[in-house]
């Protein structure tokens, strides 16, 4: 396609409002739609704005790795994730980004990373020691509750008790606020004393004070500890500098945030699939039998469970948490798949509609675990495949959060089998991440040759 080329094609829409309503209706379904019918790349009118959607691994390496530097995070990102993140690694730009993840980079060494594995298991053992064979639960929201224990115990070194289960359900009300709020064409202020606005106030303050408590609590120790913010007190730049309280708001909440939400999201869909695919379940049971034979599983394990790291591949491929990684403006003109885009566009990478490409995944819509069993992460071209991002700004916890889901399914799936319940309907909601829009009931059952406390888990 020549560069004189104004705008890639794309669907009209309304006058004025353009796409908004399918937009705000059926957004994984406008960008599958437009990505099919419309080609690599496609042009978005949305309530005034338009968005360039890339739907080709090339593309995507253009703007996450070779022209990073010409692209910034976009308005709307920022006004979803900044009123609870501020300025942590998610949001911030530039140097100051690069002095943020240079500080926090050591926390997640594999051999630090190793060291949280106790912790992971530990508290999946106590979280699921109230459950009771027969019983019905929201398993995404127990997921929820058991990541955020964990992000709690590795983030802080603590135990929070009610407080963390608190957290676990304020998270996703704010999530909500906030993306409402940055997808609405009437931007009134959030100062406005109305019901939501009070109520995400009250929220916003009770989590900034929780993170303040335990910052205040963390350096008034006379010793450090292996927790992250505890490693974040001491980290020092090279001018001898440390975070400032602020920075260790925003980055303290930031990892929580990305640590305790993704995994839990991760591991709701992992055992959704599974529930829907008994030839699956009765495959990762025998791999976890033959492997671990009832005790804990340990993080020089994974390496020896190949089929629950495919298992783990498949459920991020079919609903990656982050299903559109963060949409990026041009901060000056860019060439870009043979069309100059003027500096102000934003561009939408989705890997919602990239991992169900048929160009690179075989029947896409289909859960097969196997597929991953033969190298095929090695084979696929660079940002096919990208639930943790890619470039620079990958997900500094991709590392953390592999390990957490596979610790976490090996402990549970050795003890429990979930069944799903009829008559619901589970829908993706696309908001800051793909939540189930109305839980995930299961049954609980538990596994008569379960081992438990006190005989080796």
């Amino acid at each position: 396609m020549p560069s004189s080329a104004k705008l890639p094609p794309g669907p009209r829409g309304k006058l004025l409002l353009g796409l908004f309503f399918e937009f705000r209706k059926d957004l994984l379904g406008l960008l599958v739609r437009a990505a099919r019918e419309y080609g690599d790349m496609v042009s978005l009118p949305i309530a005034g704005r338009r968005r360039i959607l890339l739907n080709h691994p090339d593309l995507i390496g253009q703007v996450l790795v070779m022209q990073q530097q010409k692209f910034r995070k976009s308005a709307l990102a920022q006004a979803i994730m900044r009123p609870l993140l501020g300025n942590g690694m998610l949001n911030s730009e530039g140097e100051f980004w690069k002095r943020q993840r240079r500080l926090a980079q050591p926390a997640f060494q594999k051999s630090q990373i190793n060291e949280y594995a106790p912790a992971m298991v530990e508290q999946a053992i106590a979280h699921s020691s109230a459950w009771r064979d027969g019983e019905v639960r929201d398993i995404a929201t127990e997921m929820s509750r058991l990541t955020c224990s964990i992000a709690v115990k590795t983030l802080f070194g603590l135990d929070l008790g009610p407080e963390a289960d608190r957290i676990s359900k304020i998270l996703p009300g704010l999530m909500r606020y906030t993306v409402k709020r940055a997808r609405s064409p009437l931007h009134l202020p959030a100062s406005l004393p109305t019901p939501a606005n009070r109520r995400a106030k009250a929220a916003f303050a009770y989590v900034n004070d929780l993170i303040y408590r335990l910052i205040e609590e963390r350096r008034s120790r006379q010793s450090g500890g292996s927790d992250l913010l505890s490693r974040f007190i001491a980290a020092t730049d090279e001018d001898g500098s440390h975070m400032t309280p602020q920075q260790l708001r925003d980055e303290t909440i930031t990892m929580f945030f990305a640590g305790h939400e993704t995994t839990a999201l991760t591991l709701s869909w992992t055992w959704y699939l599974l529930s829907q695919n008994p030839a699956a379940e009765a495959r990762l049971h025998q791999e976890l039998s033959r492997v671990l034979a009832g005790r804990a599983p340990r993080p020089e394990d994974v390496e020896s469970l190949p089929y629950l790291t495919a298992l783990i591949y498949e459920s991020l491929r079919l609903y990656p948490p982050a299903f559109v990684l963060g949409s990026r403006t041009a901060n000056e003109p860019v060439e870009l798949g043979g069309y100059s885009l003027p500096a102000g566009t934003t561009v939408l990478m989705s890997p919602w509609v990239m991992h169900r490409d048929a160009r690179y995944f075989p029947e896409p819509l289909a859960f097969r675990p196997e597929r991953w069993l033969d190298g095929l992460i090695t084979r696929l071209p660079p940002y096919a495949y990208f639930p943790f991002g890619g470039g620079p700004r990958r997900c500094i916890g991709q590392g953390f959060a592999m390990m957490e889901a596979a610790l976490v399914t090996a402990t549970l799936a050795q003890r429990f089998r979930f069944e799903l319940q009829e008559n619901q309907e589970i829908v993706p909601e696309p908001l800051a991440t793909l939540r189930p829009r109305n839980g995930i009931r299961m049954r609980i059952h538990a596994r008569k040759s379960a081992p438990y406390p006190g005989s080796g888990i």
